[in-house]
């Protein structure tokens, strides 16, 4: 428990109660003969889900509706945290972007605001997004963007904006599992823009998550059928 995740935890609890809203627990939604404590940065889930008062606004709230209203194949995907914790970053996606989902032509000059090299014109936001999970022919594995801009370029193929949105996570070492890492390094090595201290080095690191978000924007580029012929990664 950083500082920082501390004065996080605070601040939400704070907001929480200056707005009138109820505190929630650990667990999000309590079981039977198990320990429940409060927790200031927790709603109630029903109250949470009934209310959307996780949400800053109502296009924000409209997303996550919408979001949860279908499963992409072999999601994984909190929805208790998305609604109850004020801490989590999936929430924090919705409110950051949801404004752009609803108004694609807003978010086209958000884009182009940020990144002004992008090619072609946004034509939809994804939230928890992948071209295919487990697919052997992107990455293999369960990676997702939190939020993805399509842009439609004008060969008539598509751009990709991935974007891996963080709040209050600590950064853990991981280890690739070992079936899967070829795949990962042939990404790599054909997109020949990491040197090879960089692919050593990345198993060392509590780097692995992050690199594995851009290995797959890297894998939709590299994909056999040119759907998409341009990507970029942001953190």
């Amino acid at each position: 428990m950083t500082e920082f995740r501390r004065a996080l935890r605070y601040h939400q609890a704070m907001w929480r109660e200056a707005n009138g809203h109820p505190i929630g627990t650990q667990p999000i939604r309590p079981r039977p003969r198990v320990p429940v404590r409060l927790v200031g940065s927790n709603l109630p889930l029903e109250y949470a889900k009934e209310t959307g008062a996780t949400f800053l606004n109502v296009a924000a709230l409209d997303a996550a509706r919408a979001r949860t209203s279908f499963i992409e194949r072999e999601q994984s995907f909190d929805h208790q945290g998305l609604w109850a914790d004020l801490l989590s970053s999936t929430a924090m996606t919705f409110n950051l972007f949801g404004e752009l989902a609803a108004d694609t032509a807003l978010a086209d000059r958000a884009v182009h605001t940020w990144w002004p090299d992008t090619p072609g014109t946004v034509s939809e936001v994804r939230f928890a997004h992948s071209p295919g999970r487990l697919d052997p022919a992107y990455l293999g594995n369960l990676s997702d963007f939190d939020v993805a801009f399509v842009l439609d370029l004008e060969d008539g193929s598509n751009g990709i904006i991935g974007l891996n949105v963080n709040y209050h996570q600590v950064t853990q070492r991981h280890v690739p599992k070992p079936e899967r890492l070829p795949r990962y390094l042939e990404i790599a090595k054909r997109a020949k823009i990491f040197t090879p201290d960089a692919l050593k080095g990345v198993n060392r690191t509590d780097l692995l998550v992050m690199w594995l978000t851009h290995l797959l924007v890297l894998s939709m580029v590299q994909h056999p059928s040119r759907a998409w012929t341009w990507g970029r990664m942001v953190v």
